[in-house]
């Protein structure tokens, strides 16, 4: 089968390798579609933490069952996604409820190989029935996960303003979220085109450059002098998450979705003195996926809307870099594998 490796930052690299062999409660997966995150990108550059080379990307994916075992309701030729955090079972975390940040845990794409590859093997206790979505929607299904497990993190109440930092996908759909659980969102990001996207598809009612004046006092006045009662990053960028400790409420939460390398620095008498909560949101839970996938169904989200690239496997390589560059609007790549 042909797979895309990144050798290592800024290289990638078409191989012929065997189609994996089923073996004991996995499921062979036909990959479709592939969606492009801000963790391929990432690795891409090499600021991607737990991360070693060489490695197959993608974990946003959408396939065709080929073979399984142990698959429960599942059958041969059904379209699926899948969870692509891979627990052990057995450690704290896990008998907690916390598969999603198991001990042990192993995301397909980062610490093992991942999707872009014409066959994927797959826990089979990992797989979601795609319920009559598209091939499309079912690869959209993990990063609106993600976005959704932020929201539930922060405990977003009716009415409390949510400051959501960073318009990509991954930040588009916790904004989303955000709507569902009847917050009034703001966005804020450093790209006019995309929070002009949050304005006209998501009927976002505030926006904010975050390279315009004084974002603190824009806030204020927005939320009536008090600031956001919860603030997410979406972003990973570490200057964003050190200055939004300013945006936030007394009382407020603060979430991190967004992942960087470096260490975060924030003046802790103006932290404590709002007794503000910081807490981060890794991965998602399968009740988050079900909320997606239900949320899909029933129009509360349209996901195609964030599709603004679409390419062929073969045509991955020659992209890549340049979804990396501003002036090319991505908001969400999606690849398509042939049969």
């Amino acid at each position: 089968m042909e797979t895309l490796v990144c050798v290592k930052p800024g290289l990638f690299r078409y191989e012929v390798r065997d189609r994996p062999e089923l073996k004991a409660g996995h499921t062979l997966l036909k990959i479709k579609r592939i969606g492009i995150c801000g963790t391929d990108l990432h690795a891409f550059e090499g600021t991607q933490p737990y991360f070693q080379y060489p490695r197959i990307l993608g974990h946003e994916l959408a396939g065709e069952i080929v073979d399984g075992d142990d698959m429960m309701d599942f059958s041969i030729g059904e379209q699926v996604t899948f969870i692509p955090y891979f627990n052990c079972g057995q450690c704290l975390a896990c008998k907690n409820g916390g598969s999603n940040y198991c001990e042990n845990i192993q995301v397909c794409g980062v610490h093992v190989d991942g999707g872009m590859a014409e066959y994927l093997l797959v826990p089979s206790k990992t797989l979601l029935h795609g319920q009559g979505l598209d091939l499309d929607e079912l690869a959209l299904v993990e990063p609106l996960a993600i976005g959704a497990h932020g929201v539930k993190r922060a405990g977003v109440r009716p009415g409390e303003f949510v400051l959501v930092i960073g318009a990509g996908p991954i930040g588009l759909g916790t904004m989303e979220f955000a709507r569902i659980a009847g917050a009034k969102v703001i966005a804020l990001d450093i790209n006019e085109t995309r929070l002009a996207f949050c304005r006209e598809a998501l009927n976002v009612n505030y926006t904010i450059n975050a390279h315009s004046a004084d974002v603190p006092a824009q806030l204020k006045k927005i939320t009536g002098g008090h600031l956001p009662q919860v603030v997410i990053d979406a972003t990973g960028n570490l200057k964003a998450i050190n200055d939004a400790f300013a945006y936030l409420a007394h009382g407020g939460r603060y979430v991190l979705i967004g992942l960087q390398k470096g260490d975060i620095h924030f003046n802790h008498p103006e932290f404590h003195k709002r007794e503000g909560t910081l807490m981060s949101s890794r991965n998602a839970t399968r009740d988050d996926f079900e909320l997606v996938i239900g949320s899909i169904k029933n129009g509360s989200i349209n996901p195609l809307m964030y599709i603004t690239h679409q390419v062929k496997f073969n045509e991955v390589k020659d992209s890549f870099s340049d979804w990396l560059l501003p002036e090319t609007n991505v908001i969400k790549a999606m690849v398509a594998l042939e049969d």
